[in-house]
């Protein structure tokens, strides 16, 4: 079975980079060997290895796991939470009507 290659634009690379460094300081700021975390997260060292340096071949699980390790789960639910430039297209499709709705004549 061949491997499928996944390709990233730069910036979504730098990305990835980024969370996996922040990943593996913050591993070491609690001095947790990665056997450890390894061991913890239920995965062998060399997934770990790649998940510090933010391969994008690792499941989102694993990320998932290795944060649950480190005791910072809760920042996975701020990925995607200020979708400013969601908002901004929901607000531009927001219809309105063109007239004034009639007024009801109370008095017949």
């Amino acid at each position: 079975m061949t491997k499928k290659r996944i390709l990233l634009l730069p910036k979504t690379r730098r990305i990835l980079d980024e969370m996996g460094e922040n990943i593996k300081l913050a591993r070491l700021r609690r001095k947790f060997s990665s056997q450890q975390v390894a061991e913890r997260a239920n995965m062998s060292r060399p997934t770990l290895s790649a998940i510090e340096k933010g391969k994008p071949t690792v499941s989102i699980g694993s990320y998932l796991l290795v944060l649950q390790v480190l005791g910072l789960e809760k920042d996975f639910l701020l990925l995607a939470k200020d979708d400013e430039l969601g908002r901004k297209l929901q607000d531009a499709s927001i219809r309105t009507n063109e007239r004034a709705p009639k007024r009801v004549d109370k008095n017949g």
